[in-house]
């Protein structure tokens, strides 16, 4: 059974009414973000509400011409999903923390220095961040927030999202290995075998990836293959 005390607000305003209804944070945030998971362990007491911390119940009328139905759960979901979700001080920052480092990692992997070529670390990517006072929003996903982020810090650091191509050529010995892992890591465009062993390609990449794909590409050959960004 959900804690009334642990539990936290979901609500939702439809038309003149506010409805709301008590839910336990961290199952209600995992069902938010997409989680299959029962209403019914996750919702604290099963009532709707016009103000949930005065008590003060929905009347049934405005749930069922509202929501269609005066199913608790079914409707309480309906809030949840669609409306907002009041996180506890804790959950908010290490969501905060976890959301700004996916943004952060996404970008690195994907953008380049369009002056250099070359991928941005993560530690200028998290200073300009700061710089430009972004604000990660700890619902919203990561690909709704990357445009925004990169809007405001391309003011601050010369940067832009690019795929690359990248043509390698592995030495006999290594390269039935490397076929199956490079082919994982990137896109092939174009790849055979020669006739002394060897296997040649050409593969497609974010530009933020360059550095991984060096790194694996001199594992798989022990530092014996032949790269060239085209």
């Amino acid at each position: 059974m959900v804690s009334l005390d642990e539990s936290v607000i979901a609500r939702l305003k439809k038309g003149k009414n506010h409805f709301e209804v008590f839910v336990e944070p961290e199952g209600a945030f995992a069902l938010k973000r997409g989680e299959k998971l029962d209403m019914g362990s996750i919702i604290a007491v099963e009532t709707i509400f016009y103000d949930a911390h005065q008590g003060d119940q929905a009347g049934e009328s405005d749930i069922l011409n509202t929501f269609g139905t005066n199913d608790v759960l079914e409707v309480a979901e309906q809030i949840l999903m669609h409306g907002e979700l009041q996180l506890t001080k804790e959950q908010r920052k290490r969501i905060l923390e976890e959301k700004t480092r996916q943004v952060i990692t996404f970008i690195a992997q994907n953008a380049i220095n369009p002056q250099t070529k070359a991928p941005h670390p993560p530690s200028r990517i998290e200073k300009a961040m700061e710089e430009a006072k972004i604000h990660i929003d700890p619902i919203k996903s990561v690909d709704d927030q990357v445009s925004i982020v990169m809007k405001a810090i391309r003011p601050i650091i010369p940067i832009r999202f690019e795929e690359v191509d990248v043509a390698v050529r592995i030495p006999g010995e290594y390269a039935a290995k490397a076929y199956g892992d490079i082919s994982k890591f990137a896109t092939l465009i174009k790849n055979e075998w020669q006739s002394d062993g060897s296997w040649v390609a050409v593969v497609k990449m974010p530009a933020g990836l360059q550095n991984d794909f060096y790194g694996l590409v001199n594992h798989l050959s022990k530092g014996d293959a032949e790269t060239k960004l085209l």
